[in-house]
């Protein structure tokens, strides 16, 4: 990210959101939305001064998931690009009652600025990549994982902050009593491959394996996997796998169901061993549920800003899955890493130099090809009705004005060819390239000499 910040011909737009995009392949516009941080980018070295006399530091950390706190102005974590702290208007003491404004007092670069405000930028570019990555799964809309209702029950994500030298506890990893625990058990597929999802989200395999190898490593617990099928199957995974049981780590293969409930003060893990068929009830100190991938929550709104579709699973779809994997049905819009689907780093990395050089040879090309069978208006007899517009998936189709009325008008470089509008329009004014009447009728006189 640091080579990222320091490239002269890249602009990074932290903090900011895309609120509308317009357009063509090779002339989009977009318009951001850049949030105002409070802080002047400018005069801002990132010492953190700000943060250290904020006196109001008990606010739960987002990057820490309310495991540890933060203060009101901060650097969202630690490796930020760039090192450029915000203020939180919501717990601010300023914003909130007009006092305090400790920060400004002390920032010895005089960065500080509460008189800013939002912007809005509109910037012109060729070819645009969405990598907007994915939603951690929220294990509450599972009850019977116990999440959120029992004790020293956490997900993945939360042990890997816990068990970080770096983390709100300095790697110590302590039940809610103080206590250290001396068996853990992780259970695979929470929100995956079940009725919350259908699909694998085929990276909980890996990261249950690396938590319970750190553990064992670093808290000397016990470890009990739960597992419905190891799906090991990248480059070095299986010898990982195999890592995993030559450090002690115990696995236990389950069916679809599975309960947790309190036991005194311990979990009791309730599921049947596929191998056997028995109940098997396994008495822990804590729980990890290593929690799937989804959508993010906004994902229906960037695809429509973007004019991208979307699969039943709610990720971006792509345009072909093996021989257009990068694209999208709006050309110049590539797609890369989770946002198109659940998939590991080695994968996002790949996909997303792909896009990156999908995205280049589209500018280095200078031109590109349109779809041969477009459609296109007969403006005599368009009755502007507005029904073609309204109904073009891809938003190829405006008014116009001709000969002192407004007429329907395709954009060729949006259209695709599908044909809803020329189905549509009730007054046959829209025609569509290679299937005209004339054209169609042709070809079935060519058949019917053929009998």
């Amino acid at each position: 990210m640091v080579s990222v910040g320091r490239h002269p011909n890249i602009t990074l737009m932290s903090y900011s959101e895309v609120e509308k995009v317009s357009g063509y392949v090779g002339n989009f516009t977009v318009t951001v939305r850049r949030k105002p941080r409070y802080v002047n980018e400018q005069l801002c070295n990132g010492c953190g001064t700000c943060s250290e006399k904020c006196p109001w530091k008990k606010i739960p950390s987002e990057f820490e998931l309310g495991l540890g706190v933060r203060p009101a102005i901060y650097t969202p974590f630690a490796q930020a690009v760039p090192r450029i702290p915000v203020i939180d208007t919501v717990n601010c003491a300023y914003f909130k009652t007009g006092k305090c404004r400790a920060c400004e007092k002390f920032c010895p670069r005089q960065a500080i600025d509460f008189e800013q405000k939002e912007q809005r930028i509109e910037v012109d570019v060729g070819a645009i990549i969405l990598a907007t990555g994915f939603h951690d799964f929220d294990p509450r809309q599972a009850a019977q994982y116990g999440y959120g209702r029992l004790d020293n029950v956490v997900t993945g994500m939360e042990m890997e902050r816990l068990i970080n030298s770096g983390g709100p506890t300095n790697g110590k990893v302590l039940l809610k009593n103080g206590g250290r625990p001396q068996r853990i058990a992780i259970l695979h597929c929470v929100g995956s491959r079940g009725e919350e999802h259908e699909y694998c989200s085929r990276v909980c395999c890996m990261y249950s394996l690396k938590l319970a190898t750190l553990i064992r490593e670093y808290v000397g617990a016990e470890v009990v996997e739960f597992y419905r099928d190891m799906r090991a199957f990248g480059k070095g995974y299986e010898a990982f796998y195999d890592q995993a049981g030559q450090h002690g780590v115990h696995f236990i293969r389950f069916d679809r169901t599975i309960q947790v409930e309190a036991r005194n003060d311990k979990l009791a893990v309730l599921a049947v061993d596929v191998y056997s068929g028995e109940p098997v009830e396994t008495l822990v100190d804590m729980l990890v549920l290593s929690t799937g991938m989804e959508p993010q929550p906004d994902q229906h709104t960037v695809a429509a800003t973007f004019g991208v579709s979307r699969s039943p699973d709610g990720f971006f779809l792509e345009r072909h899955p093996k021989l257009a994997p990068v694209e999208t049905t709006t050309e110049g819009v590539y797609l890369a890493g989770a946002c198109q689907g659940p998939k590991d780093i080695p994968d996002s990395v790949a996909q997303g130099a792909a896009a990156a050089a999908a995205a280049l040879s589209l500018m280095d090309a200078g031109s590109v090809e349109l779809e041969p069978f477009s459609t296109y208006v007969i403006p005599e007899k368009c009755g502007n009705c507005h029904t073609c517009e309204g109904l073009c998936p891809y938003s190829a189709i405006t008014m116009l004005e001709w000969n002192g009325r407004q007429v329907a008008s395709v954009n060729e470089a949006l259209c695709k060819g599908c044909g809803v509008c020329g189905a549509a329009c009730p007054a046959g004014a829209v025609v569509q390239n290679g299937f005209t009447n004339e054209q169609i009728l042709a070809e079935i006189e060519g058949i019917l000499t053929l009998v």
